[in-house]
């Protein structure tokens, strides 16, 4: 059933049943279900999308950018971060913020406010961010289920033993895993998945930095300058390339911009309206995510100074003990097939409903067959979606064994993705919605903005791209 079949079917339920559309206790505004979604659940579902993997970089970033610039850069993009996620979340509904039509999905605001050519190289940015984020994490992933095989190994047989562990099995454990919880049919329905997700970024988070502050305490005081890593232990060119790609891992680690309004989607209508809800949601997850990511970064950089590892609890700046770091480290993987199902779920949706509206009377895209499960219930099998979200999981896991670049990788989504997604488009759109008088001060504030955050994209892609072309002439296709 397509997307207007849909919620013309649930109207209908509705007015059948002697209820008004829009004082239906099952139905909302617009004839679908009644959403459940609360500024909790929003900011679980933010957590978990801003919270992960990220975090383990940043002591690195730090290290490159130092004490001053370090801790400043990281202020400043939870600022824009929150400043921008709040202009988008006035693009929800055009109109009245209560009762104006609802835009869906990010593309749908864009078309809502924008020209075709703008809602198509949106559409390609995001889902194409969007892949790249699913195999960033299922690298993030394998390294830290590698991470747990070598500690154990180095336990066992001394920190100096060679302990070397081929990754490629670990990504094909996590692909089977995502191929199994991509099942699940929409984002309503994973909110146990966030929650989950989200107590475990904590948990590692909180681990890392702990074992930052037992090694602060070992050291007898802080490492690290105020300038970062210094040139004679890098050449100045590595200076500079490094200082570029932590800009890409800081803009990674508060990258989720490109789900805000697939999650808004989810809260429960007015009153108060849906903006203000995201809004309050998206403060209390930027500030919680700072306060650990100023936390964890300082740390770590503090523990270990110019040898700060590109991934706190893989780099293996750490060691012992041995068994909290393995828990560290399963918290990690236990989080990402979360977070690769809180960033996945809008590009499921979008290929879905597009084969849908081009093969309406197919079964195999549109039928689903009933299996029934333990206590009574059933769930819906589409063969569609199990056939197209298998092979995208297959290979998303293929790509991510031809490319284990950890730091690099995170560097790189973080640069492409940032200022078209999080900056550039929330930014044209608020102008369209609010009718902000070109050339006015609150016009030129917002295109400087833009601009800046222009800039910062260009030089972090280029950082990350000089990381990856270096990695690439020393490594093998699936050695790692």
């Amino acid at each position: 059933m397509g997307e207007n079949g849909a919620a013309n079917y649930y109207q209908n339920a509705a007015l059948e049943i002697g209820l008004p559309q829009g004082a239906s206790k099952c139905f909302d505004d617009d004839g679908r279900l009644k959403r459940t979604g609360t500024v909790w659940t929003s900011s679980a579902h933010i957590i978990t999308a801003v919270i992960g993997s990220g975090v383990l970089s940043l002591a690195w970033a730090i290290g490159q950018l130092g004490w001053v610039a370090g801790p400043a850069v990281m202020l400043l993009f939870s600022f824009v971060t929150y400043y921008t996620s709040s202009l988008l979340s006035d693009c929800y509904r055009s109109g009245d913020p209560s009762t104006g039509k609802r835009n869906y999905t990010y593309m749908d605001a864009v078309r809502a406010n924008l020209d075709g050519f703008k809602v198509k190289l949106c559409g390609c940015l995001q889902y194409l961010n969007i892949v790249g984020v699913a195999i960033g994490y299922t690298i993030a992933a394998s390294i830290s289920m590698v991470a747990v095989k070598r500690s154990n190994c180095f336990h066992e047989k001394g920190d100096d033993s060679p302990c070397e562990v081929n990754s490629n099995p670990y990504m094909i454990m996590f692909g089977v895993a995502q191929i199994i919880f991509s099942q699940i049919p929409d984002f309503d329905q994973i909110w146990w998945l966030s929650i989950v997700a989200a107590v475990m970024s904590f948990t590692y988070s909180s681990i890392g930095l702990g074992l930052g502050i037992a090694q602060v305490i070992k050291n007898g005081g802080f490492r690290g300058s105020l300038t970062g890593i210094s040139i004679g232990v890098v050449s100045q060119m590595d200076k500079i390339w490094r200082t570029l790609q932590a800009f890409g891992d800081i803009a990674f680690a508060y990258s989720y911009s490109i789900i805000l309004i697939e999650i808004q989607d989810t809260i429960k209508a007015p009153p108060p309206s849906e903006a203000k809800v995201m809004k309050r949601a998206t403060l209390i997850s930027v500030a919680v995510t700072t306060v650990f990511y100023m936390l964890c970064g300082c740390m770590g950089y503090a523990a270990f100074g110019d040898l700060a590892p590109g991934n706190l609890l893989t780099g293996f700046g750490f060691y012992n003990p041995y068994w909290l770091l393995d828990i560290a480290n399963v918290a990690i993987v236990v989080h990402l097939v979360g977070a690769y199902q809180v960033y996945c779920q809008p590009l499921f949706a979008f290929v879905e409903r597009w084969a849908e509206r081009t093969w309406p009377e197919s079964r195999f895209v549109c039928g689903d067959i009933e299996v029934a499960l333990p206590g009574e219930r059933t769930y819906k099998l589409n063969l569609f979606r199990m056939t197209w979200r298998t092979g995208f999981a297959v290979v998303t896991t293929v790509v991510s064994m031809l490319l284990p670049f950890f730091n690099d990788v995170v560097g790189l989504l973080g640069a492409i993705g940032f200022w078209p997604l999080t900056v550039y488009f929330p930014v044209e759109m608020y102008i369209v919605q609010k009718n902000v008088e070109r050339w006015s001060t609150r016009w030129v504030c917002l295109q400087l903005l833009s601009l800046a955050c222009l800039a910062i994209t260009i030089a972090s892609a280029a950082g990350s791209i000089a990381g990856v072309v270096s990695d690439l002439k020393v490594y093998r296709p699936f050695q790692g």
